[in-house]
């Protein structure tokens, strides 16, 4: 399984915007035939910090999902709504095991 975190951290006044542009990536990811989660986080103590949680069977299921037609304009749509570039680190999912 590959997992990647990303951090973001957005302005305060795209807040509600970023929210709804999040869930309907999330609901097009969801459907990805090699998605395993597709977690939108926000922050408790921080309403402009969010977490996104992307894991996929394999390496080639992540990163068809940057090439989706969903994924592509969530990341146009979002671009200007940054506060600070967003920041993706990759993991191995070792556990749950994913069988392919």
């Amino acid at each position: 399984m590959v997992v990647t975190i990303v951090y973001v951290s957005v302005k305060a006044e795209n807040v509600d915007a970023f929210k709804e542009a999040c869930r309907l990536n999330h609901e097009s990811s969801i459907q990805e035939p090699g998605n395993v989660r597709f977690d939108i986080l926000q922050s408790a103590d921080g309403p402009t910090k969010f977490v996104l949680y992307e894991a996929y069977k394999t390496q080639q299921d992540a990163a068809a999902h940057k090439n989706t037609a969903h994924y592509l304009a969530w990341r146009e749509t979002v671009a200007d709504w940054m506060a600070e570039p967003r920041q993706g680190i990759s993991y191995e999912g070792l556990y749950p095991i994913v069988n392919e």
